[in-house]
This record gives C-alpha cells, structure tokens and sequence, in this order.
C-alpha cells in the first residue's frame, strides 16, 4: 500500500464539522473524539476557532479551519482578513477556496493572486490548504489549479468541500497527486465515509484526508484484518 500502514490513519485525518448548525455541543464532541483518536486535526468554521483552541490545548491535534467556504467568490482582501484573523484566535491551517468562477473562465492570473494574498496573510503562521471543487472542473482545469496553487506559494491542494458537485474520487486524488511537485500536499475530501475509501484515497496519494466520518473509520479499522 505504497509505504501507508493502516494504523497511521489518525495522523492523516481533518475531523471535520462545517454545518451550519452545528452548535457548541457538537464541537466539544468534535475535539473530545479528536483527542480520543489522535486525529491530525478538528476542521472547522472560524467561529469555533477560540473553543478549539481551548478544548484541544497540550492535545496535539491541530485546528484547520474554512476559508472563502464554501464558494470560494469573495474578495480576496476578505479571504486574507478572514485567514489571518483566525490563525491570531489558534488557527494553525488555513483551508481556503479558490476563486472557481474565474478559474473555469481562464482567468489564472486572478486565481493565483487570490491564493497568494492567502498565503502572505499567514506567511509563516499556518498551513495554507487550496480546495478546487473538482466536481465542477475539467482535468485540465484541475491541472492548473494545481500549478497555480503551488506558484502562489500554498502548501496543499484539496479535492472539494463537500457542499459541492460531487466529492473525492481516486481519479481526482491521483490527478492532483500528479499535478503537484512532491513537496505539496493533497488532501481528499467530501464522501469519504469508511476505511476502504479512505485507504483507496491514500494509496492514490492523499496525504490527508477531510471527512466527518472519522470515528467511523477507526471503528472500521478496529474491526479489520489490515490493522
């Protein structure tokens, strides 16, 4: 399995709550069930960001959070306030979305500038993440998404929001994987629900995986021959 062993899968999981209505309630389960399993991160909306940082303190799981989420169409100065604000509250990566209506129109100069104004805003302070929502992109549209994400300086780039057209596929993780020196990152998100998709993902390159279902996959891996 390329090098994976499967019990090295809490280090490759964003534990992911988005929701609109997800409550105060349902973060502190979000970090309690982050630190029970050693997940990699909590990913979640900058609201959160302060109880985060207080539940999660001397755990080791990191916080990610939304950025331009889920359309990817605000101005970029906005998305560069909004990243900066949260890493000041404990953000330690940055999940933004790319500006998807002027990437499919050609226009590559402002998708770069747009993630690269992300970038700077937490140069230095936070891992910037770029989601291309692949489920409404062509390949070739894919394919410079991942160039442009890597010359404006970000650190990984990631399948979808799962608010989309669709969600990650194998073919889109190894298409990104592919599109991207060695040194980025790839994350798969949106659908990954059990531990044969997941270990499918990371045998196509992830090298991390956004799903809400992450106590699911440990109880999957618990109860496999592969662990």
């Amino acid at each position: 399995m390329n090098g994976f062993q499967v019990k090295e899968l809490p280090s490759y999981i964003d534990h992911t709550l988005l929701r609109a209505d997800a409550d105060r309630e349902a973060i502190q389960k979000l970090c309690e069930e982050a630190r029970q399993y050693g997940f990699y991160s909590v990913c979640v909306n900058g609201a959160w960001v302060p109880l985060c940082r207080e539940l999660l303190q001397d755990s080791g799981v990191k916080i990610s959070v939304v950025c331009g989420f889920p359309l990817g169409a605000g101005d970029s100065s906005v998305k560069a306030f909004e990243a900066a604000a949260a890493v000041d509250q404990g953000a330690d990566e940055i999940d933004m979305v790319l500006q998807i209506g002027k990437l499919i129109q050609g226009d590559y100069d402002a998708v770069r500038d747009d993630i690269r104004a992300v970038v700077q805003a937490v140069k230095g302070q936070a891992i910037v993440k770029v989601i291309l929502e692949t489920g409404v992109l062509t390949d070739g549209q894919k394919t410079a998404a991942c160039r442009l994400s890597e010359e404006a300086g970000a650190h990984y780039v990631k399948t979808s929001t799962g608010f989309g057209k669709g969600g990650a596929t194998v073919e889109d993780v190894a298409l990104l994987r592919r599109g991207v020196s060695s040194s980025i990152g790839v994350k798969a998100s949106g659908g990954i629900r059990d531990l044969e998709t997941a270990v499918k993902m990371i045998e196509a390159g992830a090298t991390r995986l956004g799903t809400s279902s992450g106590v699911a996959l440990m109880s999957g891996l618990a109860g496999s021959s592969l662990y």
